[in-house]
């Protein structure tokens, strides 16, 4: 029973899919859409302005320093997650229809999570000033550097690339407002970080809208019509194959590589992970009008998010377990 509590989908998960039901039942059409569309794209302006405001300039400053660690996390995010996604090509073409596989892939592009990251390395017992270091400096680059592996991925799997008109799109979207933020941060730093919640707030919201005018384009579409209820199960399975991969290669490389106790708990959580909240505004920009069906393009990261929380939160508490032993193990050893 405390196991099941412990994998109980959060609230924000419930909130997903209770917009996926809605969007399902009551997607919105013509001149609504176009509301919505509007609306979205400011509340993503909003999004990566507070971001930037949140991110202090000593951060970007003492990333340079533990740069062994920061390099893991990054290759693990751009290099290793890509690599695996191409890997799954097979059972991806076996299982899965196009569009479900093309969102695997775009999961393998996105940078790590920020908030939950620091917060499993923390309950971990993990190197959290690194963490915040690493998952804050992923997000950044990965403003650039995941329009670019979508480009590549996307041409490998035989559907074009990424359009400059999308790149432009992300950096005037994403990465002017993130950059407008973190130069406002010497004027509104200490209200942001006085108002954390609002940034909560803000992120979900702002998901649940892109995920409410996705899901509701693409019943429009015919989504449910062309997706069999059997390719939605391979996507689990596909999804947590691909994180089993990356986890136990992160739990053996960081071995072979030396790094202590706290340093290999915050590349296993910050290098495993994907951001939903950068995922969902980037796939909106990336995939409109390219490929068509952007909730099926976003179906597997939503899965892999909620997949990754549940996964991590069993590991956090085996590490801090497994830390209370080793503490209590040199104590006694000291008497």
């Amino acid at each position: 029973m405390p196991l099941l509590r412990r994998l109980r989908p959060d609230n924000f998960t419930l909130a997903l899919l209770a917009t996926v039901l809605l969007a399902s039942l009551l997607p919105c059409r013509g001149e609504a859409a176009r509301i919505f569309g509007w609306a979205t794209n400011a509340a993503i302006a909003l999004l990566f302005f507070l971001h930037g405001a949140k991110l202090p300039r000593t951060a970007i400053v003492q990333g340079m320093a533990h740069w062994r660690l920061h390099l893991t996390v990054f290759a693990s995010t751009f290099v290793l997650f890509p690599l695996f996604g191409l890997a799954l090509q097979p059972l991806g073409h076996a299982l899965l229809t196009p569009q479900l596989y093309l969102g695997v892939l775009f999961v393998c592009t996105l940078p790590s999570t920020v908030q939950s990251s620091i917060a499993f390395t923390s309950i971990a017992g993990g190197n959290v000033p690194a963490a915040v270091v690493s998952a804050s400096m992923s997000n950044l680059f990965g403003i650039v550097l995941t329009p670019l592996l979508v480009g590549l991925l996307l041409a490998s799997h035989g559907q074009g690339s990424a359009s400059w008109h999308a790149v432009l799109e992300i950096v005037l979207q994403l990465l002017l407002p993130f950059a407008m933020g973190h130069v406002a941060r010497r004027w509104i730093g200490a209200f942001v970080d006085g108002h954390r919640p609002l940034l909560g707030f803000v992120d979900q919201g702002t998901i649940l809208l892109v995920v409410y005018t996705a899901f509701g384009a693409a019943v429009v579409e015919g989504l449910w019509r062309h997706t069999p209820p059997l390719a939605l199960l391979a996507t689990l399975a596909i999804d947590g194959l691909l994180l089993a991969a990356v986890m136990l290669t992160l739990h053996w490389s960081s071995r072979r590589l030396g790094f202590v106790r706290e340093d290999r708990i915050t590349i296993f959580f910050c290098g495993s992970k994907k951001s939903l909240a950068s995922g969902i505004p980037m796939a909106k920009i990336l995939f409109a009008g390219q490929l068509g069906g952007l909730g099926a393009l976003v179906l597997p990261l939503m899965i892999f998010h909620q997949l990754q929380l549940m996964v991590c939160a069993v590991v956090a508490r085996r590490y801090a377990a497994q830390g209370r032993r080793i503490v209590a193990e040199d104590r006694r050893e000291a008497d």
